[in-house]
């Protein structure tokens, strides 16, 4: 299959048929139709535009006239609304696929119209079809199929409408669908073993939503994976300190046993750090316990045994917290 081209330039390259036609729409409106490219300014106008826009969002599938009225006018039509459609569509038809008539791509369907052109053509359906394949294959597989998807992800869908509602609300929609395909794609670093890439991707997805817990989630799991414990608690404490400041929320039980995680494997290296660790961990399940009003842990050990874990604990932060306190 041919994929289609995320750059112009590379589109008046690309070897193509006389009658097939190419579709970029994330980014700027670039047409490809044989050897002849068309920019957003090339079709017509506003309208004749949109409504190719539309009619790409959904390629292959019939757009309604009634549908194509109520984004068009933002569902306050005039009364010679279905009159200025199928004007707009003839002006669109002359600049799209001049000679062609109605028997170019731009067909007419039953009360609507239709682009009949190959998924593959058009670089939004192209990002969706990988995406979903991603998710049915194991991560060895997916992985450059996420990778060839977030290729064509080269910048805000529709840059050329920032006014209508539909086409926000499209932007909307597909952003989102690029931060989910960028956690995912840390996802399968990870599984795989590219350790650097899991955290680049991770990392961009919170560029795009810095609130995003999957994107945490792969990025502090991904990070303790790689042995980079050091780094994993610093996330985790950004993180935690933003959902307080932002949400006043508490991180999810998965990286609240992420964290207790990386804490003993990081003490573990370390024997006085290990026994404040594990004390202060037992200090807050008995405060946990004590507050959800619960009985004790059976294994827990008994109160003096705690008490003098805890003191001992006190002495070795003391200790730390001088002599951090003298190296500064």
């Amino acid at each position: 299959m041919t994929s289609v081209l995320t750059r112009p330039e590379r589109m008046l390259t690309r070897p193509q048929k006389s009658d097939e036609t190419s579709g970029k729409i994330i980014g700027s409106l670039v047409i490809q139709r044989g050897h002849s490219v068309l920019r957003a300014h090339e079709l017509g106008g506003p309208k004749p535009r949109q409504i190719l826009e539309i009619l790409l969002i959904n390629v292959g599938h019939p757009v309604s006239k009634d549908c194509l009225i109520d984004l068009l006018w933002d569902g306050a039509p005039p009364k010679e609304a279905l009159a200025s459609l199928e004007s707009y569509v003839s002006v669109l038809r002359r600049h799209l696929q001049p000679g062609c008539g109605k028997t170019g791509t731009l067909r007419t369907t039953t009360g609507g119209y239709v682009i009949e052109a190959s998924t593959d053509h058009v670089d939004l359906a192209r990002f969706d079809s990988l995406v979903r394949e991603a998710q049915r294959v194991s991560a060895r597989a997916a992985y450059p199929l996420l990778m060839d998807a977030l290729s064509l992800a080269t910048g805000p869908l529709l840059i050329d409408e920032l006014k209508p509602a539909w086409a926000e609300r499209e932007r909307r929609r597909h952003a989102a669908a690029v931060t989910a395909a960028r956690v995912h794609a840390s996802v399968t670093a990870a599984e795989t073993g590219r350790t650097h890439e899991a955290t680049m991707w991770a990392n961009q997805a919170l560029l795009d939503d810095p609130l995003n817990e999957a994107a945490w989630t792969a990025l502090i799991l991904g990070l303790e994976k790689s042995g980079q414990l050091t780094e994993g608690l610093r996330s985790f404490s950004r993180y935690r300190s933003l959902l307080d400041t932002q949400l006043g929320c508490a991180p999810s039980s998965v990286l609240l046993a992420a964290h207790s995680r990386i804490l003993m494997a990081t003490a573990s290296s370390y024997e006085h750090l290990s026994e404040a660790v594990s004390a202060l961990l037992i200090l807050h399940d008995k405060l946990m316990r004590n507050a959800a009003g619960g009985p004790a842990r059976r294994d827990a050990p008994d109160d003096s045994a705690a008490r003098a874990t805890v003191r001992s604990a006190e002495q070795i932060l003391t200790s730390f917290l001088r002599r951090a306190c003298e190296a500064a």
